[in-house]
Parts: structure tokens; C-alpha cells; sequence
């Protein structure tokens, strides 16, 4: 099964396009920012405790990120070859074997990202430590140093994460029916696995909320080290209930939809309650965004006003914290919004033969477009509002010390740029790449 393994990343290397590329950015991000733990090793005083506290808390929640867009990326990718899966049980392969084989793929996938990354992975360090020289916040004479920490942590974090993610996957899927996996179905039901880790991140999140209104009241814009994780938590913990709350919004939005969205109603509704952890995959993704944008937008746009208060100017220290907070964190927004685009490219993309199945029993294509489109729809309104309600653990508490109020400063129109942005990368990609999977022949797409 090894030898299989490594003969499918050769053969099919296109199929693993999402899961490498996945894998590449999070492993240039988590080189990059512990790339300043290597740096920190020949510096002192100020300097050294600025390197380490940006490998350390940036890096440290990037890095809880990363490891979940890793994971929920090759959860979508093993869940797809369910199919292939059934087909080798019903040669003789064992769950045991299957499992060996898809561990096998997603590891040697992980070395091959991680070693492409260390180039880019230097770049970006060196981008950091500029950004940093230039805030004054570490003198201009200290090197970049890219060495044996930055490169154990990104080969081995990415290795362990990739790994990980394809056993828990693959034991879950090579344990189940044959006729039950061909079938391509999957209830959406939350595991306690699953429960219990959005309950942890959820109780992190609140954690990190009371914190900031009691412990950090008087710490001014500090309170930002402790509010600023928990949207992050939070949105953490509403992607892993996703796959409930899509079940829950089609069960929901059945009818209205059925009686007037015609056929394309119908069968939007019939793919979620069918496909539920599919559809769940792409909601994860606008989630994590909107929440990480969102809360941190309002986050700076609080402590701006809060400090403009004082009557006080800026100081040069302030200034230089929030440029690097507004470059760090558009590092992770990036990131995010790569990987929903990342996401949707490859779950619509593996839906080509359910799509020529469809169109050989009576659709058209512009039936199979509406369909995509109520789908899109619903779960794009879905990621944004748990995204929304995740950002409230950020916002909320630091207005709260900040300013006195639940109520954020800010241009009403921030949340507005965000929520469009979300919704524009969402629709646009699906709307391409369905476009694009339907100009496949339907009887090539249903013989694929």
C-alpha cells in the first residue's frame, strides 16, 4: 500500500493540487515567524523580547490557524475518495491497509510542501524583521536568521498535521459500509470528538473575553494581547459545529426554498441534507475569515479612538504597533481568504461527475448553475453570520475597557467591505469553477 501511495501522488498529482498548496502557505507562514526565534537566539534586552513575542503570540495563533485550514483541507480531500476507498475494500484491501496508504500520501505530500516552502518561508521573515526595523521596535543591525528552529517547527508541525488529519480521516472513512460509502452520503453528524473540541475552543474564547473586562480593565490597549485571540477561538469552534448548522439551516430554509426556488430550490436543498459535510468544508473557510476580519478591524479601529480621547498625540510606539498589527494580521486574512478560495475550487471541482449525473437525468445547465447558486447563497449567509458572532468575542470586551460601551468605533462601513469581500470571493470562485466543470461533456463527467 506504501508503494501505491507514492504511485497516486505521481499519477494524480493534479488531485492533490488543494492539499499541497494548503500545505505550502502554512508551512511558509509557520517558518516565517519562527524564523524570529532563530533571529532572537544572538540578540538581548528589547530586541529579544520583541523577536520572541511575535514568534511566540502572533506566531502562536497563527499557527492554531494554520493547522486547522491544514487539517480541514485534507479532511475534504480524504472525504472525496470515498469512492476509491470502497472500490479497493471490495478488492480485499483492509481499513488497516487504507488508512496505511492515505497516511502515506498525505506525510510525503507534507515534505514535499514543506521543502518548497523554505523559500518563501526566508522572504517572508525577512519582509517581518524589515517591517520591524523599520517600526523601530528592533535596531536595524540585527540579521535575519533562518535556522534549525524555523525549519524542525514548519517540516515538523506541517508533517504531524498533515498526517494526523489523513488518519483520523481515513480510519473514520475505511471503517464504514462499502455500499454505505459508494452511496456518497454523509448525515452531518458531529462526533464527541468533535463536540468536545468546539467546546474547549468556545470555553478559550470566554476565557480570553472575562479576562479582558477584569483582569486587563486598566491595562489600556494591552487588553488587546487577550482580546484579540478570541474571535479566533470562537470562530474555531463554530467551523467544527459546521456541519450541524448546515443541516440545520436546509432543514430550516426547505420549504420557503422548495416553493420558490422551483428545481433548483429543490435540489439545493436535497445536495445539504445529502452532502452535509461537503457543504460544511465551504462554510468553514468564510467563517474563519469574517471573524479574524472583522474582530480585528474594529479591534484597531477602538483603540484609535480610544487613544484620540486621551487628547493625546500618537506616540511613535503606538503608531509602529498598529502598522505591525495591521500587517501581521493581513498576513492571516490573506492566508484565510486563499484557502476559502482554495476550499471552494476543490469542492466543486470533485462534484464534475454528481453534476454530469444531474444533467443526464434531465437538467440543464443553467439548472445546475441555479442550483449552485441557492447552495452558495445559503451557506455564504451561514459563514458570515457565525463569522459575525465570533468577532463579538473580540469586539465586545475590548469596547467594553476601552471605550465604555458594547459598541465598537468604527465606520459601519468596514463591517460592510468585509461582509461584501467575503460574499464576492465566495460566489465569484464557485460561480467559475462550476462554470468550468460543466463544460466537461456530461456522460465524460458521469465516466470520470
Amino acid at each position: 500500500m506504501t508503494a501505491l501511495a507514492f504511485r497516486s501522488l505521481r499519477r494524480r498529482a493534479g488531485a492533490f493540487t488543494a492539499s499541497l498548496l494548503a500545505l505550502f502557505l502554512g508551512a511558509t507562514i509557520l517558518m516565517a515567524f519562527a524564523s524570529m526565534l532563530d533571529t532572537a537566539s544572538g540578540t538581548d534586552g528589547t530586541a529579544h523580547e520583541t523577536l520572541v513575542t511575535m514568534a511566540s503570540v502572533v506566531g502562536g495563533w497563527g499557527l492554531l490557524l494554520v493547522v486547522f485550514a491544514v487539517t480541514s483541507t485534507l479532511t475534504l480531500s480524504v472525504r472525496q475518495r470515498s469512492a476509491e476507498m470502497a472500490l479497493l475494500k471490495s478488492v480485499g484491501a483492509t481499513p488497516a491497509q487504507l488508512t496505511r496508504m492515505i497516511t502515506v500520501e498525505a506525510a510525503g505530500l507534507a515534505v514535499v510542501a514543506a521543502l518548497l516552502a523554505i523559500g518563501p518561508a526566508v522572504l517572508v521573515g525577512r519582509g517581518l524583521l524589515a517591517l520591524l526595523h523599520d517600526t523601530g521596535q528592533v535596531p536595524g543591525d540585527v540579521a535575519h536568521a533562518f535556522g534549525p528552529i524555523a525549519v524542525s517547527m514548519g517540516v515538523g508541525i506541517t508533517f504531524v498535521s498533515a498526517a494526523g488529519a489523513a488518519l483520523l480521516t481515513s480510519r473514520r472513512l475505511a471503517r464504514g459500509r462499502i455500499a454505505d460509502t459508494l452511496a456518497g452520503t454523509d448525515a452531518g453528524r458531529l462526533t464527541r470528538k468533535r463536540i468536545g473540541f468546539a467546546a474547549l475552543f468556545f470555553a478559550v474564547a470566554m476565557g480570553e473575553a472575562v479576562v479582558t473586562v477584569t483582569v486587563m480593565r486598566d491595562a489600556g490597549g494591552d487588553a488587546m494581547a487577550t482580546s484579540g485571540q478570541a474571535d479566533i477561538f470562537a470562530a474555531l469552534g463554530l467551523a467544527l459545529l459546521a456541519p450541524a448548522l448546515v443541516r440545520r439551516a436546509a432543514s430550516v430554509l426547505a420549504g420557503p426554498l422548495r416553493r420558490f426556488g422551483g428545481a433548483a430550490g429543490d435540489l439545493a436543498v436535497t445536495g445539504m441534507l445529502r452532502r452535509t459535510n461537503a457543504m460544511a468544508a465551504v462554510v468553514t473557510p468564510v467563517i474563519l475569515f469574517t471573524g479574524i476580519a472583522v474582530g480585528t478591524l474594529y479591534l484597531q479601529a477602538t483603540e484609535n479612538a480610544a487613544t484620540a480621547a486621551t487628547g493625546v498625540a500618537k506616540t511613535a510606539e503606538q503608531k509602529n504597533i498598529e502598522t505591525l498589527n495591521f500587517v501581521v494580521i493581513g498576513m492571516v486574512v490573506l492566508f484565510t481568504a486563499i484557502m476559502l478560495v482554495n476550499t471552494l475550487v476543490a469542492a466543486t471541482a470533485h462534484r464534475r461527475r454528481e453534476f454530469g449525473q444531474t444533467r443526464l437525468a434531465g437538467a440543464t445547465p443553467r439548472q445546475v448553475m441555479g442550483t449552485v447558486a441557492v447552495e452558495t447563497a445559503v451557506l455564504t449567509v451561514l459563514g458570515l453570520a457565525c463569522g459575525s458572532v465570533a468577532s463579538l468575542f473580540t469586539i465586545v470586551p475590548f469596547s467594553l475597557v476601552r471605550v465604555d460601551s458594547p459598541m465598537p468605533e468604527g465606520d459601519a462601513w468596514t463591517y460592510v467591505a468585509v461582509v461584501a469581500l467575503a460574499a464576492a470571493l465566495t460566489g465569484t470562485t464557485v460561480a467559475a469553477a462550476t462554470r468550468r466543470v460543466l463544460r466537461t461533456p456530461a456522460i465524460e463527467a458521469v465516466a470520470a
